[in-house]
């Protein structure tokens, strides 16, 4: 029996290009078809069947060649298609053209990311980030839209590249769409003034921050889950987290940190979205680890993990320790990656995970010392000292000196270790 979400999951003709013109990265392959009809489904359509073609160079006009666009206009027609999907960002004047030619809604990679994102979209930062990204989009593609949306809101309903910011808001001019990005803007610079904030009071209290990064699906939640005993929603589905998770992590008997969870990367990401989210992203430049989960099950794992990298370097956080986690490898037959910066787990099965936290542990540690201190009552503000620059563990006052456990970095450590018990 059909369910009623069933019925109205559009049908979407997939559409491709692969030009030598085009930088390597941006061009159309199977793998990068397959993944665009992942997205589709997770944007809530169906896929029907896709064009993929090899030319020279795309065509100014309508992206594709004359012959290809009529096999895709064939396609539509005999599937009775919704929607066309392409896998290449499309210029305004191409959007505008090939929704005449196809006489269906035309939606390009980035605009298909964009529609997930607002869907997913929780937080309020989340929201603001993702509608900011949106307007950034629109705003060179507000010509030629109108036909478009007449069409859509006809049809009634909320279909898959028109959720987000919403038509009324599209209906208005240019001026006012600029004045929402830059109020958007201000709001999300206040965002990143609260992170700063956030980031030095860890600093001040020593907890280390570790991050999880990864091409989306590659498994972070599960891993986050299974590390934290958390229990935050880990579906086998593209871009199931959105909104920045952080739990606690005992890493061992003597180093507690913060674990956080980021929005998964994928190729072709729209450089809007990339934007916006650095009030986000840029996180992983302050971060102690970064943990670079890779689905090593994917036969496409060596090329997600290099977008991964770039993106990394995009965002100024190739500085960050990074060790590279290979999830998945219950499912993995080859011979599995060994070496200093790399791990190989299963965040289903819980393999590796020992591992994996010695290695964070072995991290962590390098430059830090535990200590145990006997201050003497006239050194007592060295008590606020490791509060504020170390991290205080415990205090005992006793009668002739003051016991401290505590953790120090080597720039500390010099102003107090005469007061270590051992060298006493």
């Amino acid at each position: 029996m059909t369910t009623e979400t069933e019925a109205k999951k559009e049908k979407a003709a997939l559409a491709g290009l692969s030009a030598s013109s085009m930088d390597a990265d941006e061009r159309s392959t199977e793998t990068s078809m397959e993944e665009l009809a992942a997205l589709v489904e997770t944007a809530g359509g169906e896929s029907v069947g896709w064009a993929l073609q090899n030319r020279a160079a795309p065509d100014p006009r309508s992206f594709l060649g004359e012959g290809k666009v009529a096999e895709l206009k064939a396609l539509i027609e005999a599937e009775d298609c919704d929607m066309a999907v392409f896998d290449n960002e499309l210029s305004p004047s191409q959007l505008r053209v090939l929704g005449e030619e196809l006489g269906v809604k035309v939606l390009d990679r980035p605009g298909l990311i964009l529609d997930i994102f607002a869907r997913r979209a929780r937080s309020r930062e989340g929201k603001l980030q993702v509608e900011l990204a949106q307007y950034q989009y629109l705003l060179p593609r507000l010509t030629g839209m109108w036909k478009h949306l007449e069409r859509q809101t006809a049809s009634g309903g909320n279909p898959i590249g028109t959720r987000g910011p919403g038509e009324t808001q599209l209906e208005t001019d240019r001026r006012h769409i600029r004045r929402k990005i830059q109020k958007l803007e201000e709001e999300l610079e206040s965002v990143r003034r609260v992170r700063m904030t956030q980031r030095k009071r860890r600093e001040k209290n020593a907890v280390p921050v570790v991050a999880l990064v990864g091409y989306t699906n590659a498994g972070k939640s599960s891993l986050l889950n299974l590390l934290t005993g958390s229990d935050i929603p880990a579906n086998d589905r593209l871009f199931d987290t959105l909104d920045t998770t952080t739990r606690r992590l005992a890493v061992n008997d003597h180093c507690e940190a913060l674990l956080s969870d980021t929005v998964g990367f994928i190729r072709k990401l729209p450089h809007q979205l990339v934007e916006a989210f650095k009030a986000t992203l840029e996180e992983l430049r302050y971060a102690d680890v970064l943990l670079h989960v890779i689905d090593i099950s994917n036969p496409d794992w060596e090329t997600q993990a290099r977008i991964v990298e770039d993106l990394i370097r995009e965002l100024e956080a190739e500085s960050s320790p990074c060790l590279r986690i290979y999830n998945k490898c219950d499912l993995y037959r080859g011979e599995l990656p060994r070496g200093k910066n790399a791990v190989c787990i299963s965040a289903k099965t819980g393999e590796g995970a020992a591992e994996l936290l010695q290695r964070l542990g072995d991290f962590l540690d390098e430059g830090r010392r535990y200590v145990n201190l006997s201050l003497p009552y006239d050194r007592a503000g060295l008590v606020e000292l490791l509060r504020r620059e170390g991290a205080l563990r415990g205090v005992e006052y006793g009668d002739e000196a003051i016991l401290v456990d505590a953790v120090v970095r080597p720039e500390l450590w010099g102003k107090v270790k005469e007061y270590e018990k051992e060298n006493l």
